[in-house]
Protein backbone atom coordinates (compact mmCIF):
# COMPACT_ATOMS: atom_id res chain seq x y z
CA UNK A 1 0.00 0.00 0.00
CA UNK A 2 1.35 3.33 -0.38
CA UNK A 3 1.54 5.85 2.19
CA UNK A 4 2.40 9.83 3.03
CA UNK A 5 3.86 11.18 6.21
CA UNK A 6 2.71 13.95 7.83
CA UNK A 7 3.14 16.57 10.60
CA UNK A 8 0.31 16.88 13.06
CA UNK A 9 -1.76 18.16 13.77
CA UNK A 10 -2.26 17.63 10.18
CA UNK A 11 -2.45 14.02 10.18
CA UNK A 12 -5.13 13.56 12.92
CA UNK A 13 -7.49 16.69 11.04
CA UNK A 14 -7.25 14.57 8.29
CA UNK A 15 -8.28 11.41 10.38
CA UNK A 16 -10.93 13.53 11.73
CA UNK A 17 -12.71 14.86 8.27
CA UNK A 18 -11.55 18.20 9.02
CA UNK A 19 -8.88 18.56 6.60
CA UNK A 20 -10.00 17.54 3.27
CA UNK A 21 -7.41 18.87 1.14
CA UNK A 22 -3.58 17.77 1.18
CA UNK A 23 -0.99 20.21 0.04
CA UNK A 24 2.50 19.93 -1.59
CA UNK A 25 4.99 22.40 -3.52
CA UNK A 26 4.75 18.82 -5.78
CA UNK A 27 1.78 17.10 -7.76
CA UNK A 28 0.96 13.61 -7.77
CA UNK A 29 -0.15 11.31 -10.49
CA UNK A 30 -1.51 9.16 -7.36
CA UNK A 31 -5.21 8.04 -7.54
CA UNK A 32 -6.57 6.09 -5.53
CA UNK A 33 -5.68 4.34 -1.52
CA UNK A 34 -3.18 6.81 0.63
CA UNK A 35 -2.32 5.59 4.43
CA UNK A 36 -1.84 8.64 6.46
CA UNK A 37 0.89 8.70 8.38
CA UNK A 38 1.94 10.93 11.55
CA UNK A 39 5.66 11.98 11.83
CA UNK A 40 7.53 11.46 15.16
CA UNK A 41 7.72 15.13 15.21
CA UNK A 42 6.37 16.68 16.47
CA UNK A 43 5.74 14.87 19.47
CA UNK A 44 1.87 15.03 19.32
CA UNK A 45 -0.25 11.87 19.63
CA UNK A 46 -0.53 9.43 17.95
CA UNK A 47 3.36 10.31 16.74
CA UNK A 48 4.90 7.58 14.58
CA UNK A 49 1.31 6.02 13.69
CA UNK A 50 -0.57 5.41 10.16
CA UNK A 51 -3.83 7.00 11.34
CA UNK A 52 -5.94 7.50 8.37
CA UNK A 53 -6.89 5.85 5.23
CA UNK A 54 -8.02 8.28 2.00
CA UNK A 55 -8.71 7.92 -1.08
CA UNK A 56 -6.66 10.79 -3.54
CA UNK A 57 -9.21 11.57 -6.41
CA UNK A 58 -7.69 14.52 -7.60
CA UNK A 59 -4.70 16.75 -7.73
CA UNK A 60 -4.62 20.87 -9.04
CA UNK A 61 -2.61 23.92 -8.12
CA UNK A 62 -3.96 25.13 -4.73
CA UNK A 63 -6.65 28.90 -5.39
CA UNK A 64 -7.49 30.82 -2.37
CA UNK A 65 -11.04 28.92 -2.00
CA UNK A 66 -9.01 26.24 -0.71
CA UNK A 67 -7.49 27.47 2.24
CA UNK A 68 -10.76 26.32 4.78
CA UNK A 69 -10.32 23.05 3.55
CA UNK A 70 -6.53 22.57 3.22
CA UNK A 71 -6.33 24.26 6.88
CA UNK A 72 -3.21 26.52 5.72
CA UNK A 73 -3.07 29.64 3.32
CA UNK A 74 -2.81 29.79 0.06
CA UNK A 75 1.48 29.73 -0.83
CA UNK A 76 3.76 29.62 -3.90
CA UNK A 77 3.62 26.65 -5.85
CA UNK A 78 0.93 24.74 -4.21
CA UNK A 79 -0.93 21.81 -5.34
CA UNK A 80 -3.74 20.43 -3.92
CA UNK A 81 -4.79 16.67 -3.19
CA UNK A 82 -8.05 16.16 -2.97
CA UNK A 83 -9.12 13.43 -0.54
CA UNK A 84 -12.24 11.58 -0.49
CA UNK A 85 -13.60 8.86 1.80
CA UNK A 86 -11.45 9.38 4.58
CA UNK A 87 -11.32 6.68 7.32
CA UNK A 88 -9.94 7.04 10.83
CA UNK A 89 -7.95 3.44 11.59
CA UNK A 90 -6.97 1.54 14.86
CA UNK A 91 -3.67 3.21 14.99
CA UNK A 92 -0.52 1.03 13.19
CA UNK A 93 3.07 2.40 14.35
CA UNK A 94 5.11 2.72 11.23
CA UNK A 95 8.02 4.46 10.03
CA UNK A 96 7.53 7.65 8.24
CA UNK A 97 9.47 8.36 4.92
CA UNK A 98 9.64 11.44 2.26
CA UNK A 99 7.01 11.51 -0.42
CA UNK A 100 4.92 8.43 -1.46
CA UNK A 101 6.22 5.30 -0.05
CA UNK A 102 5.17 1.87 -0.32
CA UNK A 103 4.64 -0.07 2.85
CA UNK A 104 3.86 -3.78 3.56
CA UNK A 105 0.76 -2.97 4.75
CA UNK A 106 -2.58 -4.10 2.94
CA UNK A 107 -6.14 -2.28 2.98
CA UNK A 108 -7.64 -5.59 4.41
CA UNK A 109 -4.99 -5.45 6.96
CA UNK A 110 -6.80 -1.88 8.40
CA UNK A 111 -9.28 -1.80 11.42
CA UNK A 112 -11.65 1.03 11.18
CA UNK A 113 -12.58 3.01 14.01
Amino acid sequence: MKAISLKQPYANWIAEGKKTLETRTWATKHRGNLLIVSSRLPALEPAGYAVAVVEVIACRPMTEQDEQAACVSLYPKAWVWELAHIHRIKPIPLKGSLGIYSVPIEISDLEYI
